[in-house]
């Protein structure tokens, strides 16, 4: 594929256009904030890189997408993709990052940090002895890169780590690995559950009344995405004690609404989308070793099977 004219679109687009420009392509790049993208940009352009483009945007009109962020459901959820686009994503360290956002909040909960915090107010000395996670047991909803790498720093620890796909194949280092279609059986065994796959059809919704009827007491981290969840459900799964606390990430509506019940809710944590944040030269280094691969017609890695939207 001839790759001549390309646009990177991003609020970050002075320090992908830094760490773009030490490459020293031969190409016309436009470097632009999302909102000033244009018809004529995309007229002009052989490929886009972007991420929160608006809704309205034709990448027919380009020869290939590049998403700066590990998900694509901006592209393909809900949207017609026209499928002579080749659309790739970033691969990068986000494997790395969620595994140890998941972690440090694991490890918050059985080394018991808000219960000593709390004795500490009140200056009280109470012994009692932590749980380790090897007596614990994870399920990782996601047994792709991310999911596999979150498995490995988790069976590090001695954890039993059961995995979820569409698929359900066996993979390392999970112990086993289920469909979604049969994930009931593993679920209730779990201390923690933990989504980290894509949006698709298949898993708007997933985690709903359904589910959390099938769980008791657990830990549930959301740092896949939002709309994964149906926060009704939650809430409900948290007064009846199906869910003991949620580590939330990802929500419905991003920035999350200051009226959202979620933000004052005891045992719900908020952070702001940041459990794998793309920094801008892990953007730039995969973009432009994509770049390469896509000219010289090798394999991708990142490329996106678009039937199954990741």
């Amino acid at each position: 594929m001839n790759i001549q004219k390309i646009i990177i679109a991003s609020p970050m687009v002075k320090e992908l256009e830094k760490h773009i420009e030490h490459y020293n392509l031969d190409k016309e790049i436009r470097y632009i904030t999302e909102d000033a993208l244009t018809e004529e940009d995309l007229e002009w352009a052989d490929a886009l890189c972007g991420f929160q483009l608006r809704k309205d945007t034709d990448y027919s009109k380009v020869k290939w997408v590049h998403s700066l962020g590990a998900g694509v459901d901006g592209f393909l959820y809900d949207q017609n993709w026209n499928e002579n686009v080749l659309l790739t994503r970033t691969v990068c360290s986000f494997g790395q990052r969620i595994g140890e956002y998941c972690l440090s909040y694991m490890l918050r909960d059985t080394q018991a940090h808000q219960t000593f915090a709390a004795q500490q107010g009140e200056k009280v000395w109470k012994e009692f002895s932590p749980v380790l996670l090897s007596e614990k047991t994870a399920v990782i909803y996601g047994t792709g890169e991310i999911g596999r790498r979150l498995a490995e720093i988790l069976s590090g620890f001695g954890m039993k780590v059961y995995g979820i796909s569409l698929s359900g194949k066996q993979k390392a280092p999970f112990n086993q690995v289920a469909a979604i279609d049969s994930h009931f059986s593993f679920i209730k065994e779990a201390d923690y559950v933990i989504n980290t796959l894509p949006l698709t059809e298949k898993t708007a919704d997933l985690f709903d009344k359904r589910l959390f009827d099938q769980t008791s007491n657990i830990g549930f981290i959301n740092a896949g995405r939002g709309k994964s969840v149906a926060e009704a459900d939650l809430l409900a799964a948290l007064e009846k004690e199906q869910v003991r606390f949620a580590v939330l990430d990802v929500f419905h509506e991003e920035p999350l609404p200051a009226s959202h019940p979620f933000w004052e809710h005891p045992a719900i944590t908020i952070t702001p989308h940041i459990s794998a944040v793309t920094t801008a030269k892990e953007a730039a280094d995969c973009f432009v070793d994509t770049l390469k691969r896509v000219e010289a017609g090798q394999d991708l890695e990142n490329k996106v099977d678009i039937q199954k939207g990741y």
